[in-house]
């Protein structure tokens, strides 16, 4: 297929062997931590943990092409320098004229299907991701543990009290 604007191709990184209801992280893109290894928030630590889960208990990574939450990389620039002036994730991203998450997740679903998988042990802390799947059975919440550090923990908190991360 040729390339269309606006389509995203998203990853799965998965291990040769998956059980009924494998071990699933749903990740989304994140160039500044993943890739640069921001510490402004905990996208890469996040990335770094699950893969060692999965390499280690089997399983699979969706890597969902939804940068900044879904509002792009210019904008998430825009949002961190709103963060620098005081606002936290959720009030830069609603001063940009955007909602606190803009990421959906349809196509996870439609991932999971492709694989054949109607159940999984889901690792993350994020209940949006949990409330999201209607047709794939979550037989397990496992949480993500990473350790906050000095310039992520107030990000952190607002995650835990604006966003209902189960920290």
């Amino acid at each position: 297929q040729s390339f269309k604007e606006g389509i995203k191709e998203h990853l799965v990184i998965y291990t040769k062997k998956l059980s009924d209801s494998p071990i699933v992280r749903i990740h989304s893109e994140c160039l500044t931590g993943d890739a640069i290894g921001s510490v402004k928030c905990d996208c890469q630590a996040q990335l770094n943990y699950a893969l060692d889960f999965i390499n280690e208990n089997y399983g699979m990574v969706l890597y969902l092409r939804q940068e900044g939450r879904d509002i792009g990389l210019l904008n998430k620039v825009n949002a961190y320098n709103l963060q620098d002036q005081g606002y936290d994730t959720v009030e830069a991203n609603h001063q940009l004229g955007f909602g606190a998450d803009e990421r959906t997740y349809e196509i996870v679903e439609f991932i999971l299907h492709h694989f054949n998988i109607k159940k999984i042990k889901l690792l993350t802390n994020n209940p949006k991701k949990i409330e999201s799947l209607k047709d794939i059975e979550i037989v397990q919440r496992i949480p993500v543990k990473v350790e906050p550090n000095p310039y992520n923990i107030e990000y952190l908190k607002t995650k835990k009290e604006k966003m209902g991360h189960l920290l």
